[in-house]
This record gives C-alpha cells, sequence and structure tokens, in this order.
C-alpha cells in the first residue's frame, strides 16, 4: 500500500509511512519464507481428500494419524485463510486439480467398487441395497439389503468378504456420509485399504457399479 501512495502522489517514503502509520523499518522489511508452507499443502489436500470433513476431523483423525505435531489453533487459523470451510464452498462442480488419475486394476482384488441402490417395497416402504464388485473380473461380491445401511454396516459387509479373500489395495466409492463417515475410514486405516471418491455429480467415475446397479434394478442377469 506504501508503495502505491507515493508512486500514485509522489511522496516521500517518510510522508507515506507517516499516513499510513507504520514505521519505515516496517516498509522495509523482506518477508521470510512461510514456513506452514508444506503444512498448507497437506491441509488443502486432506480437505480435497475427506470433502465432507471439517477442520477439527481433518486434524484429529488425518493429521494426527500422519504424524503432524501441530496446534490445532495453527491448524485452522490456516484452514480460514486457505478458504477451506465447507459453509464458504461454491456449489458449482468443477475438476478438482489434486486429484490423481487411478491406475486400471490387472487382477481380481486390486479394487472394489461400492454403491448403494434405493427401492420400494409393495407397502411403499424404502429399502436399500449395498452392492460390492470386483472392478477388473466384474464379479458380485455382496449384496446387503435391508431399510437402513449405515456406515457400520458397510463396514461389517467388507470384514465379511474378507473372511474368504484378500481385501483391495483400492475401495471406489461416491460421496455419501456412510462411506465417507469416520467408520470406513477407519477400517480403511487399520487394514491398509485405500478410500478413493469420485468427484461429487460424476457418477461416470464408478462406471461399473453403476452398470451393474442398473441391470440389478431391472433384474437383467
Amino acid at each position: 500500500m506504501v508503495a502505491e501512495v507515493i508512486a500514485t502522489h509522489g511522496l516521500s517514503q517518510r510522508r507515506a509511512c507517516g499516513l499510513i502509520e507504520i514505521t519505515r523499518r516496517s516498509f522495509r522489511r523482506v518477508a521470510g519464507a512461510d514456513r506452514n508452507a508444506e503444512l498448507r499443502e497437506r491441509l488443502r489436500a486432506l480437505a480435497e481428500e475427506r470433502r465432507r470433513w471439517g477442520c477439527p476431523m481433518l486434524y484429529q483423525v488425518m493429521m494426527r494419524r500422519e504424524g503432524w505435531r501441530v496446534n490445532h489453533k495453527r491448524v485452522e487459523r490456516l484452514y480460514r485463510e486457505e478458504g477451506l470451510s465447507l459453509r464458504r464452498r461454491r456449489r458449482r462442480k468443477r475438476l478438482s486439480h489434486l486429484r490423481v488419475a487411478r491406475q486400471a486394476p490387472v487382477a481380481a482384488n486390486q479394487a472394489w467398487a461400492l454403491d448403494f441402490v434405493h427401492d420400494r417395497l409393495m407397502d411403499g416402504r424404502r429399502f436399500r441395497a449395498l452392492t460390492v464388485i470386483d472392478e477388473w473380473s466384474r464379479e458380485s461380491l455382496a449384496i446387503e439389503v435391508d431399510v437402513s445401511l449405515t456406515g457400520e454396516r458397510v463396514k461389517r459387509v467388507l470384514e465379511r468378504l474378507s473372511n474368504g479373500r484378500s481385501l483391495p489395495v483400492t475401495v471406489q466409492t461416491d460421496n455419501g456420509p456412510e462411506f465417507t463417515g469416520r467408520v470406513l475410514d477407519q477400517w480403511a486405516y487399520d487394514n491398509q485399504v485405500r478410500l478413493q471418491f469420485i468427484e461429487p455429480g460424476k457418477p461416470i467415475q464408478n462406471a461399473f457399479i453403476e452398470s451393474f446397479n442398473s441391470r440389478f434394478a431391472r433384474g437383467v442377469p
């Protein structure tokens, strides 16, 4: 601001600093390197990976899990400065520059896909079906049906599958609360499974399970 005043009004540095009420030493001081640069970058990446999580969840779960020794007040300040607050996010859909392209699986049990199918009973009651497929073999691994399916139920289905086969490297899901909650996140961390979330409004990124669900809902084998 001081430089703009000097250039616009032709004032001396002493006069411009006096008008703005700062010392010339403050004006001449060269800003040092941002010691929070690495923390800012990781916080942005985690916020993109866990789109439904706010600052407390990112700090208490993800950053502590990764071993960051940093005060929560600093994390909250950087979270605000980076504009990551959930209530300030734009609703329009846009491509994330942080997301990396997935490698196609080359064998069974490398990548599984999960999704829900919704329908009604004859009496009008709603029910849901959790479907799980192997993206490489297109095998239907599980179909769990109930009127209510929580993140805990999703975890139990995956644990049941692990009794007869090895767990995958990646599990692909949408951004539903059952998939993005702490229960499934902790299960994935404990079992060294990577949760891969598609971009909001882009079901084509989970095309294999979407195709399976379409046939399943129509009763097509």
